[in-house]
């Protein structure tokens, strides 16, 4: 044997890595308890109202998939560490608890950094995208403080996905509040303008009476029309002197007088014209529509967002509750020692080839 060691110094060497291994692997390595937790992200179903206020707002949510990277990339953020560190005493118990030197954390006042780097070898978070489920596992050397990292896990990545998920809509509730005020203020003081201009000028409707006016113009016209076609029958076979003629131009001077008075009403050079005084009040009662659609449709965007707040907050609904582990999953002692049996078996014999074919070449 010794001859045989001497020749091939390799297998030496193989077989006390077998033993050194396999001594570690079945009596110093540590026993540690695995938790396993399924979780998904729900969203509370609240109707929204059917109100064409989409242009008013920015943005969508995100979708499902989006929010469960999201919150596996805060379970695993330095953040959710420094939670842990404070609420489970996390560089207490896996720098102690009796753990091996090769699984234990060395240092308990380790930087965070390298204490970031031990947490992400003890904590696995994956998403399973066929199905959309989170899959969180947490080893630890109790089968207690496994189970109470992976709920703390839970219970603070719910109420983290909240925060992130309502200080945006919070934001747009916060500025369409802003917009309704001022809105508000903009409409109730183009309707004053419009009201006070009503009663200064004691006309309800500039336009409705401009187009009143007109029709009367335009029927006095016709009358005066219809008397002139009736004088010049009359001049026919009546002097200009008779009673009847004469009363007919009388007529006709009214309808003059009384069309221009109209005309003067409707439109002259100086004074309140009623078409001047229409434009104006046209102008106000626009100002006025706007200002009231502008308003009414703030306070629809500000209904929708209020719910659509209500939306974003999540629910972590559990599929499979943190387990409270009953033996060690990990280390697989027996899987890893005839692991390792093979490689080192595997690299030693391939080393004999090679020196097989050394010697041959030598000689």
């Amino acid at each position: 044997m010794k001859n045989f060691l001497k020749k091939y110094p390799h297998w030496g060497l193989c077989f006390f890595s077998i033993f050194v291994v396999s001594f570690y692997w079945t009596f110093w390595a540590s026993d540690r308890y695995v938790s396993e937790a399924n979780v998904v992200l729900e969203s509370p179903q609240v109707s929204m109202p059917s109100l064409d206020v989409s242009s008013l707002l920015t943005g969508g949510g995100s979708s499902n998939s989006q929010d469960m990277l999201l919150l596996r990339d805060y379970l695993l953020s330095t953040d959710m560490l420094k939670y842990l560190v404070k609420n489970a005493d996390f560089r207490k118990h896996y720098a102690g608890s009796g753990a091996d030197f090769f699984t234990r954390l060395r240092d308990e006042d380790a930087p965070l950094e390298m204490l970031h780097k031990y947490y992400k070898k003890r904590v696995s978070v994956e998403l399973d995208s066929y199905a959309g489920v989170l899959r969180i596992k947490v080893e630890a050397f109790t089968p207690e403080k496994a189970h109470q990292i992976a709920s703390l896990l839970l219970s603070q990545g719910e109420t983290q996905m909240n925060l992130l998920g309502q200080r945006l809509a919070q934001e747009q509730v916060e500025f369409l509040e802003q917009q309704v005020e001022v809105l508000e203020k903009r409409f109730n003081a183009t309707r004053e303008a419009l009201l006070s201009y009503q009663n200064e000028n004691g006309l309800v409707s500039p336009t409705a009476t401009v187009e009143s006016l007109s029709t009367v113009v335009a029927t006095l016209e016709g009358q005066l029309a219809s008397l002139k076609a009736r004088r010049s029958a009359l001049s026919s076979y009546q002097s200009k002197r008779s009673p009847e003629v004469v009363r007919v131009n009388s007529e006709i001077k009214a309808l003059n007088d009384q069309i221009e008075s109209e005309r003067n009403r409707l439109a002259r050079q100086g004074g309140n014209a009623l078409n001047a005084l229409s434009s104006d009040y046209q102008t106000l009662q626009l100002k006025a529509e706007f200002a009231q659609q502008s308003y009414s449709g703030a306070l629809e965007a500000l209904e929708t967002t209020r719910i659509e707040a209500a939306r974003k907050l999540k629910k972590i609904t559990t599929l499979q509750m943190p387990t409270m582990p009953e033996y060690s999953a990990v280390p697989r002692r027996l899987y890893n020692t005839i692991v390792f049996v093979c490689i080192a078996l595997f690299v030693s014999v391939i080393l004999s080839m090679i020196s097989l074919i050394i010697s041959d070449h030598r000689d």
